[in-house]
């Protein structure tokens, strides 16, 4: 017998990387938390490279915030996008909720305007659900 992997506290946000996925030239999507831990990843995504990616993400996304608010002097500047591009593609990264970002990977040919949109529509979709969903019962760590 088997025992289930055990989740964290949060709930498995894959499904909200399904749409993403779809879209012409994207290659990989997850959710990741401000702390560095993958919530939710695109299948052929390996975990330990899910896992890479998110504890990268969570100190680029701290470094543009500081960046940025050093440049403006604004201490409590909140990030919109973080877009890196290399000669493979792009990757985008957004805000999705309190403390968590959705990021995808791209090929160059993307439309980066469709990308961007439809992730806005996902973080939607992911902060509604969130709202909708009963609260937990029992979820000790």
């Amino acid at each position: 017998m088997t025992t289930p992997e055990r989740r964290s506290v949060r709930e498995d946000t894959s499904w909200v990387l399904a749409p993403l996925l779809e879209l012409p030239h994207v290659v990989h999507a997850a959710v990741i938390s401000g702390d560095g831990l993958i919530e939710g990843r695109s299948p052929g995504l390996e975990r330990e490279a899910a896992e890479g990616v998110a504890a990268m993400l969570s100190a680029l996304q701290g470094a543009a915030r500081t960046t940025t608010a050093a440049f403006s002097g604004e201490p409590e500047v909140k990030l919109r996008q973080t877009v890196i591009e290399s000669d493979l593609g792009w990757v985008f990264a957004i805000p999705a909720g309190q403390n968590t970002c959705l990021a995808v990977f791209a090929e160059r040919d993307v439309n980066m305007g469709v990308v961007t949109h439809h992730m806005q529509v996902q973080v939607a979709t992911l902060g509604e659900k969130a709202m909708s969903s009963p609260p937990r019962q029992g979820s000790s760590a």
